[in-house]
């Protein structure tokens, strides 16, 4: 019964968090600052419960791995926030079924795990909705979309999101395998902070004032959203510790669904059908990806 409330807030907090990162895109806010605050808020919101994690105790395992996970995590966030900031929510929320296509390939050349023919139904389906998923003008012949879908700017910085935060799913998987799903949760949220701080620091320079500016107009969207990536981060962890990482990511695509609807609630954004039907058919390749379709 837990583990299922787990899965159904984080299918939840994941598209509602990105709703909040692209508010604060739409208002002008840098990615990397809106990353930055993000952090710095669970970092206070962290702080008075890392005394009882007892971090001595914590091996060099765990730290390596906790590490790895927080330079992954912030850049995979940013490029996401840079992703929202020209692309609809509802085009970018089913191209995370697309990280059930990595995990195949890289198992495929680091474990050898050998797919399945419904491993290879499940790529063909999220081939399939993607399709749907396009956008195309009245005259535009359906292969040029599909192609253009794929070189679209806010398109490719996804994928390059999706590539870092798969990789993240396995690191966070061993810190909790060393420790616990809250103690790996509360020193992820602290050592995303450096890395962020010093990423601003060197790349945005003389623009903090006026992102300090933009903080306080609009500190109840980033407190809303520094609370559902909090969530959305330990309901994920708290589900890894019940769950195998694949089929806990089969389980996470049915958020592409909810991005779908928030984006035509929030944004507007069109072809709310056509994308809803896409991003159901993305889903079921992905669940047949991960839970039905390897070998080893």
């Amino acid at each position: 019964m837990l583990t299922a409330l787990f899965v159904f807030a984080r299918i939840v907090a994941n598209p509602v968090s990105n709703v909040f990162q692209k508010q604060l895109a739409h208002r002008a806010a840098h990615p990397l600052f809106i990353i930055g605050a993000t952090y710095a808020l669970l970092t206070l919101m962290a702080l008075p419960f890392i005394a009882g994690a007892r971090p001595l105790a914590l091996g060099p395992a765990f730290w390596a791995n906790i590490a790895i996970c927080a330079v992954l995590a912030v850049a995979g966030n940013a490029l996401l926030v840079y992703a929202l900031r020209s692309t609809d929510l509802s085009v970018l929320g089913p191209i995370n079924a697309y990280k059930a296509v990595l995990s195949l390939v890289l198992g495929m050349f680091l474990i050898g795990e050998v797919p399945t023919s419904l491993g290879l139904v499940g790529v063909l389906l999220i081939l399939v909705g993607s399709y749907f998923v396009v956008d195309r003008a009245p005259d535009q012949p359906h292969g040029d979309a599909f192609v253009q879908f794929f070189r679209e700017r806010g398109v490719q910085l996804r994928f390059a999101a999706l590539v870092f935060s798969a990789t993240e799913a396995v690191f966070l998987k061993r810190a909790v395998l060393h420790s616990s799903p809250v103690i790996t949760f509360l020193f992820w949220s602290i050592l995303g902070l450096p890395i962020a701080a010093l990423a601003i620091v060197l790349l945005l320079k003389g623009e903090v004032g006026q992102e300090m500016l933009r903080f306080r107009h609009h500190w109840r969207t980033y407190l809303w959203l520094a609370m559902t990536t909090g969530l959305m981060q330990l309901t994920t962890l708290l589900t890894f510790g019940e769950l195998q990482v694949g089929y806990s990511l089969a389980l996470f695509q049915l958020s592409s669904l909810i991005s779908v609807f928030l984006g035509y609630r929030y944004f507007r954004e069109r072809n709310i059908r056509e994308r809803l039907a896409g991003s159901a058919i993305m889903v079921a390749g992905a669940a047949l990806i991960v839970a039905l379709g390897r070998r080893t």
